[in-house]
């Protein structure tokens, strides 16, 4: 399985999983309160600076992460306009993209074990109420690396079913693509009990002849 991040030693990868996820988060709350459409294209210009920095991978990358929310975009666009609200179309639209661009810019920049580390410090307090620290690391780690399987295989289903026939697929594939998933998480359920599931293995006892000095 392949993971978002992109392999790299940028500056955005030097910097730590936790300042760049805190102005992330500093960054969405300001964009969500942003109403007219001029701040709301500066920001998605400087995410598009952000981008270039990391060159043409970066853009690759980014352009391919962002694809599946073009059409959500707009449906929205659509929604707004059949509305007849065009600016709030077209503020609903820069919000969005600027949002998930600024986010898809931090996940690229991270890598995996740096951000389960985070998640596992940040979810340490709920150890006492019995949530073990590393359930959402993993949890989120999960979901990053399959986004890009899902992606992969609804692509191979795609090109299989064309090959067979000339019409659209359209949700023929979602019983096929159902079943995989399935398939799928029963072989990644086997492979985490393989390996002493969710929580780590405790330290073996120490036998009575060992604590006599």
């Amino acid at each position: 399985m392949l993971s978002l991040a992109l392999p790299g030693t940028s500056w955005a990868h030097r910097l730590p999983a936790g300042l760049k996820f805190g102005v992330l988060a500093v960054a969405m709350a300001g964009t969500a309160f942003l109403r007219d459409p001029l701040p709301l294209a500066a920001v998605g210009a400087l995410t598009a600076g952000l981008y270039l920095s990391l060159g043409r991978r970066g853009l690759r990358a980014g352009a391919t992460a962002l694809r599946p929310v073009l059409w959500i975009v707009g449906l929205i666009v659509i929604w707004q306009l059949w509305l007849g609200d065009p600016r709030g179309a077209l503020v609903l639209a820069l919000r969005i993209l600027a949002m998930m661009a600024l986010a898809t810019f931090v996940t690229l920049t991270t890598p995996l074990p740096e951000l389960m580390a985070m998640i596992e410090r940040l979810a340490t307090p709920f150890a006492r109420f019995g949530l073990p620290p590393r359930l959402p690391a993993l949890t989120v780690a999960m979901l990053l690396r399959f986004i890009p399987v899902l992606r992969a295989r609804l692509e191979m289903l795609t090109l299989a079913w064309r090959a067979r026939s000339r019409r659209r697929p359209g949700p023929r594939l979602l019983a096929p693509m159902t079943l995989s998933l399935l398939d799928d998480s029963d072989r990644l359920a086997e492979a985490l009990r393989a390996r002493g599931g969710l929580t780590p293995p405790r330290p073996p006892k120490k036998s009575t002849l060992e604590r006599r000095p």
